[in-house]
């Protein structure tokens, strides 16, 4: 359990620790122990009052109140400022900081960079599904290059919440399911994010979040609470921080939630033991939004102060947003509550940190570059390039796609057909919804000569306010009458009646997902289902796009419509990308990173479990429907016929000390490009606990051209087969005999057997 160690070490041993962690930050330089002595110079000469102001993260915009903020700004510095983006208002405060402080200590600011800045990128989980971490590290290196130079030093990305629920809105934020294709996915957006080391030129902080198990919100609920078991805490869970912290995340954020009673915010065996001592973590934590006052209300902490307490003990260098530090600290460091050498050891690497990022030399922002980064044609390239890399090809059902480019007349028919807003996505609040290209302008863009007529049919809203409203004003309905509802319908149908073909784009508008945004049901939002439904009627050639962030019931489309292409939120470069993908420029290559459900009564769903006592059932665990997914996790379809001929193992035998090496021989038998990802599933046939029917274990995704065949070698370190057991408490790697399996998705069929031996 969680809390089953003491709450707190003595004071004493508990800030020596802290101290001794915190001298190092991730991505040392030669440069580490100038930084440090500079960091014990400024410490000596800070007062208490100046340590407490460098672990607040202040809020700005126009939605709070920043005049208080530059007033305390001037008296006592401010350690960060939250949600500023104008450079001219960040080197305005940078200027408070840097001439009217008593110290001079230069801001950290820090933003939601979660899929782009100002160009944005597809969501978090459709770059999970392009099964290519270096296009991951890409976008990403784009996204803070274009956030550096708006003067943003800190993105609160990645979230590596692994989301085996898709009722949960923030599904989307992340990379899905599966630990493995989650650990690959956070390694390689910090890399992005940062580059070599924390502080590189034109890169940004991570703040790996939420840490952790949120993503385990019960029901699919946001902010609910999350009870995980050790096995899977260890197993699952903890295992994507863990990658984030290993390829050198600068900065951690504590969950919301209670995890097994206790609140992440508070949870010193969280935040202290694991993260930095067992792990080895030498940044620093930042708490979710106001999240340290929030365990009052939890009913862990008596009172704020309490809180302020507890959150200092536990290892939260950072208070995001709210004012809990700042009133109850110094009170209780003269009331001998908290020594103040824990608040030293705090706030050591939060200076540290500003010192790599080179802001006590050069503070401010460059308005020449901001402006040559800000939406350049390289930005833009990435946008497009990603997201015709991260769409999934459901269904093709005799080669409808791609498209005849020789089309006389189309249908493009839907609410997110042509809406700016909903193409960006969930989670894009910097974007500028002028900036981004829909689907009805990228296929008019790419077919000049054919007639496209684009109607919604349907207008789909959430009916409830959001928490980004002020900040990403939605767009609102303007059938509101009955009869121009009915007339709008009637009017699209009648396009697709008279056009050739119809692309009908469907989904969730982006105020349905996200934070706050978690749904009871997973079909089509308003009449979408009513409107699919007509069109298919009339027996025209039809393809569903589909535009959303998580998986959608969409069982009569798969039976019914003759191919689905999802595109997820496609970002700012969206239309051109799915233009190009439904005309054959590009070929789709992207694989479902989450098992995708029939219908929202069988969530959590998920590949990853345990042999029952009677596996050939396990389709028929409902008496009145189906257990089974609609596509199965890593499936994605092609416009070419790639086959896997066959598949070997170096050795049938291989030591704990070795590595597994599996040569995997896939085939392009059509006269068309494409990609396949070749997966790698294990399972451990008997040990100390029962093992997952499979796991994934490795992947690669591979480019064929027309007529070539290739062997694909992929490696698995014996280590990668070790597990945290429930039985010995601690990770085994035991030998035994285990079962492999390479295909394109979690139902591989190729398979063969090896046995682990016990090394020297």
């Amino acid at each position: 359990m969680l809390n089953r160690l003491p709450h707190r070490l003595p004071r004493a041993v508990a800030g020596a620790l802290l101290f001794s962690l915190a001298a190092c930050l991730p991505g040392q330089t030669a440069k580490d122990d100038a930084i440090q002595k500079k960091v014990d110079a400024l410490l000596r000469q800070m007062t208490l009052g100046e340590k407490v102001e460098q672990m607040e993260q202040a809020a700005g915009q126009p939605m709070y109140t920043p005049k208080e903020k530059a007033d305390a700004l001037a008296k006592n510095g401010i350690g960060s400022f939250l949600f500023f983006t104008d450079p001219e208002r960040i080197n305005a405060l940078q200027h408070i900081a840097m001439t009217e402080s008593r110290l001079h200590i230069p801001i950290l600011f820090g933003y939601d960079v979660i899929h782009g800045f100002r160009t944005i990128m597809p969501v978090p989980l459709a770059m999970a599904s392009s099964w290519d971490p270096a296009l991951v590290e890409r976008t990403q290196s784009m996204a803070a290059r274009e956030a550096r130079a708006a003067g943003v030093h800190w993105a609160f990305a990645p979230m590596v919440d692994i989301a085996r629920d898709a009722r949960w809105g923030r599904i989307m934020e992340g990379a899905g399911e599966d630990p493995y294709l989650g650990e690959q996915m956070a390694a390689a957006q910090v890399r992005g994010f940062q580059g070599k080391y924390a502080g590189a030129p034109d890169h940004i902080l991570v703040s790996v979040k939420h840490f952790a198990g949120y993503g385990a919100a019960e029901g699919g609920r946001d902010y609910d609470s999350t009870n995980i078991s050790d096995e899977q805490l260890q197993n699952v869970y903890l295992r994507p921080y863990k990658a984030g912290v290993d390829a050198g995340a600068a900065t951690m954020m504590s969950a919301y939630q209670n995890l097994n009673g206790v609140p992440a915010t508070g949870n010193r065996w969280l935040l202290t033991d694991v993260l930095r001592h067992e792990w080895g973590f030498k940044g620093f934590v930042v708490s979710d939004w106001e999240s340290v006052g929030s365990m009052k209300t939890h009913g862990f902490a008596r009172d704020e102060e309490d809180a302020a307490i507890r959150a200092v003990q536990a290892g939260v260098n950072m208070e995001m947003t709210g004012e809990t530090y700042r009133k109850w600290i110094p009170a209780a460091v003269k009331s001998g509550k908290i020594p103040e050498s824990e608040i030293d050891a705090l706030v050591r690497p939060i200076l540290a940190i500003k010192y790599r990022m080179g802001l006590f030399e050069n503070p401010y922002v460059d308005l020449k570059k901001f402006q040559q980064e800000t939406l350049s044609i390289e930005e833009r390239t990435a946008s497009r390039t990603a997201a015709e890399q991260t769409a999934v090809l459901l269904k093709n059902e005799n080669h409808l796609l791609p498209l005849n480019t020789n089309l006389k007349s189309l249908a493009v028919i839907g609410p997110l057909a042509d809406s700016k807003l909903d193409t960006m996505g969930s989670w894009a609040i910097h974007g500028d919804r002028r900036d981004t290209v829909t689907l009805v302008e990228g296929l008019r863009d790419s077919l000049p000569q054919t007639k496209i007529d684009a109607a919604v049919g349907v207008e789909i809203e959430r009916g409830s306010a959001t928490i980004f409203d002020e900040q990403v004003i939605p767009e609102k309905p303007t059938l509101t009458a009955g009869a121009a509802k009915a007339e709008a319908f009637a009017h699209a149908v009648e396009l697709a009646r008279n056009a050739e073909a119809t692309v009908l784009v469907l989904g969730e508008a982006q105020t349905m997902s996200g934070e706050a945004a978690s749904r009871a049901r997973l079909n089509l939002p308003g009449e979408q289902e009513r409107l699919l439904e007509a069109v298919v009627a009339l027996g025209k050639p039809v393809v569903l796009v589909l535009m959303t962030g998580r998986p959608l019931d969409i069982t009569w489309a798969q039976q019914h419509v003759p191919a689905i292409l999802n595109i997820w939120y496609p970002g700012t470069e969206g239309g051109h990308a799915a233009a190009n993908l439904l005309l054959g420029k590009v070929n789709p290559s992207g694989h479902l990173p989450v098992t995708w459900p029939r219908e929202a009564g069988q969530e959590p769903l998920y590949y990853y479990q345990s042999l029952p006592q009677n596996p050939d059932n396990t389709e028929h665990r409902y008496w009145d429907a189906s257990s089974a997914p609609l596509y199965p996790f890593g499936y994605g379809l092609s416009y070419a016929d790639i086959r896997m001929k066959g598949m070997t193992l170096d050795a049938d035998s291989v030591s704990t000390d070795g590595t597994v090496c599996v040569r995997a021989i896939v085939e392009n038998t059509s006269k068309v490009a494409g990609a396949q990802v070749v997966q790698v599933y294990t399972h451990k046939r008997a040990g100390s606990a029962a093992r997952p029917a499979r796991e994934l274990k490795a992947f690669q995704k591979v480019w064929l051209a027309p007529g070539e065949t290739k062997t694909v070698a992929l490696e698995i370190p014996a280590k990668e087969l070790s597990y945290w057991s429930p039985v010995a408490k601690k990770v085994v790697l035991e030998p035994g005999e285990f079962d492999l399996w390479a295909g394109f998705d979690a139902t591989a069929t190729e398979h063969k057997s090896f046995h682990l031996t016990a090394g020297k």
